[in-house]
């Protein structure tokens, strides 16, 4: 069943004669990960917003979990969405333990409740408690980042809206992030609707890609389908989908391993470099080459599961893109 429900959502501002979102539906799934991807302009943001109510639909209706975004009041439905911006939105003349504490406050939650909910999710995104009673001010940027999420998840919502939250981070920190997030994703399983306009990133974070243009969706598909089929010439060079090594990072070494018996046992090891079936075939493909080709061991558990060539590679890139083709 659809936890999101989107009809003919549209949004027209004032002095506009196009909408900036027009006559838009989807559904999302409950627990998913949705990247809102395409070029400035094209409406992601203003759609991000109808969801939370930032902006009032012009035009349509929007279910969430089953009940009309509109039958309640604004800041009652926002209390119950996580939302992380990208600069942040802490309250600067606030320390941590007070930003991660303003939704549960607002929603009368007990102070021993919150004390206890504060520690956890400083322990969730990796930052020590005893920044608990620092502002804002005295953490980097990526650790600010981090103290948004915390503040999003504060009272266990079970949809997140995140607008460009990583895109004014540096590419080391921001690479940090998203492992953080898929990280926090895999073990909480919120619904997540992402905006960014960077490829790679939509790419690494994505259960489906929604790729919007000009206030329209073009494509709403899963990453390596968009990239094996995409919708128009516009999709096909947003993403570069005749990138090979792109597609290659959305398929694991797992993957290759399942592919109709093409990774092989190996007896024994012998080898410097080992692969493990999560590794991406970019990065197995990466280390193949660095070994001169020659096939490298799928090492689980300690124990020698198959092998990986320049060949197995190949299989399993032909094959998926003639499934999804097909």
């Amino acid at each position: 069943m659809a936890f999101i429900i989107a009809d003919r959502l549209t949004k027209t501002f004032p002095g506009e004669t196009r909408p900036a979102v027009d006559q838009v539906s989807f559904e999302i799934k409950k627990g998913e990960f949705v990247v809102l991807l395409g070029p400035s302009g094209c409406g992601k943001t203003t759609l991000l917003k109808m969801i939370n109510r930032l902006y009032e639909p012009t035009e349509g209706r929007l279910l969430i979990d089953g009940v009309d975004a509109r039958s309640m009041p604004a800041t009652e439905l926002r209390r119950r969405i996580g939302y992380v911006i990208q600069q942040t939105g802490l309250f600067p003349h606030l320390r941590i333990e007070q930003n991660i504490a303003v939704v549960p406050q607002l929603l009368k939650w007990d102070r021993a409740r919150i004390e206890a909910r504060i520690d956890e999710l400083l322990d969730l995104v990796e930052l020590p408690r005893a920044y608990r009673k620092r502002y804002p001010r005295q953490l980097s940027g990526g650790e600010q980042q981090r103290v948004g999420l915390a503040r999003a998840l504060a009272a266990d919502p079970s949809l997140m809206l995140m607008d460009e939250p990583f895109g004014a981070l540096d590419a080391i920190t921001r690479a940090r992030l998203q492992d953080e997030l898929l990280r926090i994703q895999q073990r909480l399983h919120k619904t997540i609707l992402f905006v960014t306009h960077d490829v790679d990133e939509a790419l690494r974070l994505a259960d489906r890609l929604l790729i919007m243009r000009a206030g329209h969706i073009v494509q709403f598909d899963t990453p390596l389908a968009v990239l094996a089929a995409p919708a128009d010439d516009f999709v096909r060079d947003l993403l570069s989908t005749d990138d090979v090594l792109r597609r290659l990072s959305l398929l694991t070494v797992a993957d290759a391993l399942a592919d109709n018996g093409a990774g092989k046992r190996l007896a024994e090891n012998d080898a410097q470099e080992t692969l493990q079936p999560g590794d991406t075939l970019r990065e197995a493909l990466i280390r193949v080459l660095r070994a001169g080709g020659q096939a490298l061991p799928v090492v689980a558990n300690g124990q020698n599961v198959g092998e990986i060539s320049p060949d197995t590679i190949a299989s399993v890139l032909t094959r998926t893109t003639h499934a999804l083709s097909d």
